[in-house]
């Protein structure tokens, strides 16, 4: 067999010797060119890339409708089954589907590249249940991840296909109170004149629009919208099902037999073969750890390994049966039977629910979670606990039955599985009436994440006791493979279950489970405590199921305040309210200003035909870029041999340093840096060379080929580490008001602390990606690049090509997300690319993969902070002295301009009087770290706020009391001698205690901690204070570019780019109001160095101030030109006005140019403007904990956000949610991980956990202050990109007041200290007990750590 039969989008498609090494993804977009989908991680981690599969079940009659990781998915597999891409549901041209249009309506999608991932989730579940339950589209979205928009309005758009068909809400309840003060109080209905808070749960008077009109979705039609029966693919699947499958590559060769004897005998003919069902580890081993298999076996059409049969005493689950249909299969069984036979059933629905995302759980079969070995399988340590047969067959052995008992696993990876063996079916038990089981998980992040530890329990008593009859306990994550604590339950067979069996059980598993310092995984101490904190969680849900059952056993009953450590996870939909100000009446209709219009791309953005960098179409004559980078931190190069790179198939040649016509070095301020590495690397991930060939495939091979001789150099790696040695970019910066020393000395109080605040990866959707193609025999370039600055990009490639800027053109659409990390660092691949092409005088292309991405670029800075606070006896800052410790990286690149930035805003929302700050730049051997969204502020903000927490938990007064008692008031001057103005921070306060009713809140969550022992709820509310502007004067400048036609249709043209933030929809959105012309007239192309040179970079939330500002001089120009026009024939139309300036040969294009004025600090002298304005906002959040495990869940966030009169409430409460999520994520879960030596191993979506869409909080409101109007900026807008992040601080400190909870239980009161991000083995081990105390944390020093803090 060498043709493979599919349908794609309705039409059927043959191929030709398919190569089993090429993935669904490669095949739909290389080879059928469709480019919605995108290439995101290339692990099935974030959902890019998902596709329907849908084959027709010949047993049951029916069809299935699947997401699938096209990432992972082998195109082999997809033999008899149909494919649908985002393409194949609806386009611009022909039309929307309605899952298109009511995320686009919905304002669900901003940069785009994670959008069709989305949409086809969401299409296929729809495919399965036309009316889903709300909980339903949530579970469907676990395994795609967003970086920009906070999910909220990706919810809000699809839970319109629920019955509540809930769509978004915005209302605000205003009314006048007695005094003439605006009161939050119901307008209407049966709670008029009651205080709502801002927000009414039943009725609400709405004073402003919506954001959406659900009214004009389109219905979803059954018989147009969702796949109707096919019989093609019918009959096509029909005889593919019986076919047995070889294709085969010069590298592999790809089996797919269909009957038990032909995969036995395959199996005995290729013992060292791998068998595949989904492909979700194999996939990920042959993509990133460079594994190469020559066989494998794909075991998915084998009738014997798909059944299901029940037997007397559990089910018989075959190996090949998917987790999507084993959760079918043991609900069914749960609903049917009586609930003490399927405990054990029950506990693996529960595992399930965290088992990956539905992308995986569709296609990966049970049994290749047992063989695969993991020694942090979710399901393992279930099967082990529960005892459950496994039935292996061979040829050589025959069939024979083996226990899944403490012997099972041998080794890392490794079972008692014969390699010629195959694994038939599994038996899951029944439980019995006197039978209990439970299983735990604890990760990084819940949804979608591998297991830190994981465990499952099961206990037998004796008939109607109490006494323990038999016990199994299996833990993952605790060795090399999963183990049972078989010496810990043999101890306590035969024991009462008592309070005593506890202390008894923590120090049998204590001494079973030891973990030494070092220890691969790390976290030894956390790790270790969850041993027991898990136990401590069965015994108690056991305890309570017999104190009900029997209670007259027991000589007491477990207090009510350890009831809820029995609940599982659960978490209601989430549900939100947007409030803003609407237009104003009387507002003409073209006006669009200030209206809530969806992003101008969004259309395409839904229905996959917004092209980035990597969806462009080949050149004919086009090579395939694939770096070389450095493998050590710090090392010399000794030798480089690509010879063997060089013989691969497809390769063209090696790129390095010897072929750069001009300069070999780069760097957006200095020039401190290496295009290619010459004799000496200072960072893993440095570039070295670079391999072209003819396809990508080809290109990355060879480069893993290419052989480096090192000789290494001991690396730095962490703040602490520079410190040591005295390694620094440059001599400390420092700003200093007032007389520190003298202030500190009066004080009432001194207190001193530090605080480590960790990186955070972009983790942009679109990875770095260019396309450089030499034009005009070579003396011309043109660079698409994902670049946030177009004017670097041309100097920096000008440069190192030797030629001049006007000879470069730099040409960028969209960016798949930046946030700042696209900001310099973009020039890493570009530079290499643009070397190659010039080389070649070809076109050159590259696209990073997610790993490569995240080893090379750079992160937001990590920090340290040493302080010491002076302040009175009720909470009023005397002085501060802070130093900032931050780890640069291996170069300079904004490091600087950042930490200028920390340096000025340590003082967030409040007046200090006396306070010096100092930064140091610590030069280190890992990646240059770079520009982040906040830029410095973040760990500033977290910083002072860090103060703030410590004066009030010394003080013991109320948060809001000293928060209040220092905050900034209108006219005050900062610590850099800023005059504050049109300050709206105070009302942005006052407005978000009220409308998140705080103070009730904060009382309910007193009485929550005092009657739960083990669950703590914290409750923060936290101001910001942002300066809007860039730091560098020079960078406050933009030009515009206005063009109109002889159609009356308009071209505008800037320096900015989109990225998501909907930059162009705002811009239109200014032409609109300035020429008084429809946005359906306006069009906005590209970000092009040939039509607005020298642009500053695309950051500092300055994008719509700067380019606004020039669009709308650009405009005014234009109508300044049309006016006499328009008098003289004030009844015609738009067209003819211009049409009779032509006609008069009078200028329809103009340019605008706009510099932000005044702008000028000198840090020498302390003096001048450094910002044009602050923007403003609160956020009160409240969290939940588990004391035992860390885990948390944000219950409730209110902002109230000063954006000015937004130019879009849309985008702009759109840019609010994702920032605010963002900044959740670096303060929360996501954490970087290097070795010692400077390894980075947290690099794809598998090890690095950003939020996912189970993250958000359940009750989300936001809110744009109103009567804000700014005079500073375009329209009286403000910025509005970074301000919000700094504002998730709140949930950080939520958690926080939650973790003090816990420790004053244990008599623990006063200042502690909390690292971030707020990981759960850091709420963990805050929370002390007797369980953390039986784990101390290893002393620094006393041994080498698997992962170091940077």
């Amino acid at each position: 067999m060498d043709e493979l039969i599919l349908f794609v989008n309705g039409k059927k498609v043959s191929v030709k010797n398919p190569d089993p090494e090429t993935t669904l993804l490669q095949w739909i977009r290389n080879n059928l060119q469709l480019k919605g989908t995108k290439v995101g991680c290339g692990e099935g981690g974030c959902g890019a890339c998902t596709v329907m599969v849908t084959h027709f079940d010949h047993k049951e009659n029916n069809y299935k409708h699947l997401s699938v990781n096209a990432c992972l998915a082998p195109l082999c597999s997809m033999h008899g089954v149909a494919v649908t891409t985002v393409e194949g549901i609806g386009n611009v041209k022909n039309g929307l589907h309605p899952v298109q249009e009511r995320l686009a309506k919905s304002h669900g999608s901003q940069c785009g590249f994670c959008t069709p991932g989305f949409v086809m989730s969401m299409y296929s579940l729809l495919c399965s249940d036309p009316q889903p339950s709300e909980a339903a589209i949530e579970e469907a979205f676990e395994g795609n991840l967003c970086r920009c928009t906070g999910y909220r309005p990706i919810l809000e758009g699809f839970r319109t296909f629920t019955e509540t068909k809930s769509g978004t809400d915005s209302a605000y309840c205003l009314s006048e109170s007695q005094n003439g003060q605006k009161d939050f109080l119901c307008a209407r209905g049966k709670n008029k004149g009651k205080v709502c808070n801002g927000i009414c749960e039943k009725e609400r008077e709405k004073l402003s629009g919506n954001l959406v009109n659900v009214e004009e979705f389109m219905p979803l039609s059954k018989d147009i919208h969702l796949p109707q029966p096919f019989k093609e693919l019918e009959e096509v699947a029909a005889g593919c099902e019986k076919q047995s499958l070889v294709f085969k590559s010069e590298r592999m060769t790809w089996y797919r037999p269909t009957s038990l004897d032909e995969l036995i005998t395959l199996k005995n003919k290729h013992p060292i073969s791998k068998i595949v069902i989904g492909n979700t580890e194999i996939g990920v081993e042959i993509k990133f750890k460079n594994m190469h298999y020559p066989v494998i076996i794909a075991a998915t059409h084998v009738a014997e390994l798909n059944a299901v049969q029940y037997l007397d005493n559990g089910i018989r689950i075959g190996a090949s049966v998917t987790l999507e249909k084993l959760e079918k299969v043991l609900k069914n069984a749960i609903n049917s039977m009586e609930e003490s036979k399927t405990r054990f059933f029950a506990t693996i629905i529960e595992m399930l629910r965290w088992f990956a995302g539905p992308q995986i759980r569709n296609v990966a079969a049970i049994g290749g979670n047992i063989v695969t070995a993991s020694p942090i399988s979710d399901l393992n340590p279930l099967f082990l606990s529960a005892g459950c047969m496994l039935t292996l067959a061979s040829i050589s052995g025959g069939r024979r039955t083996v226990n899944m008992d403490d012997g099972f696993f041998t080794g890392y990876r490794k079972t008692k599985i014969k390699t010629d063996e195959i694994l038939l079916y599994i038996d899951l038990p029944f439980t019995t009436e006197n039978e209990y089981f439970y299983g735990y998980k604890q990760s990084q992040r819940r949804e979608d994440d591998i297991a830190i530890v994981n465990a499952g329990m099961r206990v037998l008593f004796e008939k109607d006791s109490i006494i323990i009859k038999d016990m199994t306990l299996s833990y993952g994550g605790m060795a090399p493979f999963t183990v049972m604590a078989t010496k810990t339950t043999n101890e306590l067979k035969g024991r009462k279950w008592d309070d005593e069996l506890v202390t008894k059980a923590s120090q049998l598993l204590a001494k079973e489970l030891p973990l030494l310092p070092g220890t691969p995984g790390g976290m030894e101490a956390y790790r270790c405590s969850l041993t027991t904190s898990f136990f401590f969680k069965f015994y108690v849900s056991v305890r309570l199921l017999l104190e009900k059952k029997m209670p007259n056993l027991f000589e007491y009953m477990l207090p009510n305040q350890f009831q809820s450590i029995s609940r599982t996870h659960h978490r209601e939909p989430s549900r939100g309210v947007q409030v803003f100000e609407d237009a104003p009446q009387g507002q003409i209709t073209v006006d669009a200003v200030g209206r809530p219009l969806p992003h101008v791309s969004a259309v395409k953005q839904v229905t996959g035909e917004a092209l980035f960098v990597d969806d462009m179409p080949v050149f004919k004559d086009e090579y395939y870029l694939s770096l070389v980078v450095s493998t050590k931190a710090h090392a010399r190069i000794v030798n480089v041999d690509p010879s063997e790179a060089l013989k691969m198939p497809g390769v063209v040649d090696y790129v390095s340093w010897k072929d750069i016509p001009g300069e070999n070095k780069s760097g957006c301020i200095v020039s401190d840096e290496k295009v290619f590495a010459v004799d000496l690397v200072t960072s893993q991930g440095m570039i070295i060379g670079a391999i072209l060939a003819d396809n990508q495939s080809h290109a990355q091979r060879a480069a893993k080929a290419v052989k480096v001789e090192y000789e290494e150099l001991k690396p730095i790696i962490t703040i602490e580490d520079a410190i040591a040695a005295n390694s620094y970019l440059m001599p400390p910066k420092t700003i200093e008001s007032g007389d520190v020393a003298t202030a500190l000395a009066k004080s009432d109080h001194v207190i001193e602390g530090q605080l480590h605040i960790g990186g955070q990866e972009h983790f942009y959707l679109e990875t770095q990606a260019t396309l450089a193609v030499p034009k005009d025999g070579g003396g011309e370039m043109e660079v698409f690049s994902s670049s946030q600055d177009t004017a670097y990009l041309q100097k920096a490639v000008a440069d190192v090509l030797g030629m001049d800027c006007n000879k470069i053109m730099t040409r960028v659409k969209r960016l798949g997300g930046g946030f700042g990390g696209k900001q310099s660092r973009f020039v890493l691949l570009a530079l290499p690319v643009a070397v190659a092409a010039h080389k070649h005088n070809r076109p050159v292309r590259c696209m990073l993969d997610r790993d490569e991405d995240m080893i090379m670029t750079g992160t937001r800075h990590p920090y340290l902070a040493k302080y010491k606070a002076g302040f009175t006896n009720e909470g009023k800052i005397e002085a501060v002295e802070i130093d900032f410790y931050q780890n640069s990286g291996y170069s300079r690149d904004l490091s600087v301009n950042v930490m200028e930035r920390s340096l000025v805003h340590v003082d967030n929302a409040y007046r200090i009087p006396n306070i010096r700050v100092t930064g140091h730049l610590c030069l280190t051997n890992t990646p240059s770290n770079t520009a982040f969204r906040g830029f410095g502020q973040p760990q500033a903000m977290l910083t002072c706020e860090h103060i703030m927490t410590d004066i009030i938990q010394t003080v013991k007064l109320s948060p809001l009391m000293v928060r209040e008692l220092n905050m900034l008031k209108e006219g005050d001057k900062t610590y850099y001698n800023q005059t504050i103005e049109n300050w709206t921070g105070r009302r942005c306060w006052d407005d978000v205690i009220k409308q998140s009713d705080y103070k009730n809140r904060k009382l309910q969550v007193d009485e929550f901690n005092r009657n739960n022992r083990w669950l703590k709820r914290g409750i923060s509310v936290i101001p910001v204070k942002y300066g809007v502007g860039f730091e560098v004067p020079v960078l406050n400048q933009s030009s515009a570019l206005a063009h109109v036609f002889l159609d009356g249709s308009v071209l505008i043209a800037f320096g900015g780019v989109e990225m998501g933030q909907g930059l162009n929809t705002k811009m239109i959105q200014v032409a609109s109001r300035a020429l008084e012309i429809p946005t359906s007239k306006i069009y906005v192309s590209e970000s092009n160095s040939s039509q607005s040179a020298n642009a500053s970079p695309t950051a500092g939330s300055v994008g719509s101030d700067l380019n606004g500002m020039a669009v709308m001089y650009a405009c005014e120009t234009l109508m300044s030109r049309l006016e006499p026009y328009i008098k003289s024939n004030p009844g015609g139309t738009w067209e003819s006005w211009v049409n009779s300036a032509y006609m008069d040969m009078i200028s329809l294009s103009a340019i605008g140019f706009y510099h932000t004025p005044d702008l000028g600090y000198d840090w020498e002298s302390n003096s001048g403007l450094l910002f044009a304005y602050y923007s403003s906002g609160a956020a009160c959040s409240e969290v939940e904990i588990d004391c035992l495990t860390g885990d948390h869940m944000v219950l409730r966030t209110d902002i109230v956000m000063d954006v000015g009169k937004s130019l879009n409430p849309a985008i702009d409460i759109g840019q609010i949610e994702g920032a605010f999520l963002q900044g959740y994520g670096l303060f929360t879960l996501e954490e970087i991980k290097y070795s010692p030596n400077g390894y980075l191993y947290s690099r794809g979506p598998g090890a690095y956990k950003i939020p996912s869409i189970g993250n958000i909080p359940i009750e989300f409101n936001v809110t744009l202050l109103k009567e804000a109007p700014n005079p500073k900026a375009v329209y009286s807008s403000k910025g509005i990109g970074e301000p919000p992040l700094c504002l998730s601080v709140s949930i950080f400190f939520a958690i926080k007041e939650a973790i003090g909870a816990a420790r004053k239980e244990v008599g623990l009161e006063g200042p502690f200290s909390l690292d971030s991000p707020a990981t759960a083995e850091r709420i963990r081990m805050a929370c002390i007990d007797e369980f953390t105390k039986q784990h101390p944390e290893p002393k620094p020093g006393t041994f080498t750590p698997w992962f170091v803090k940077l």
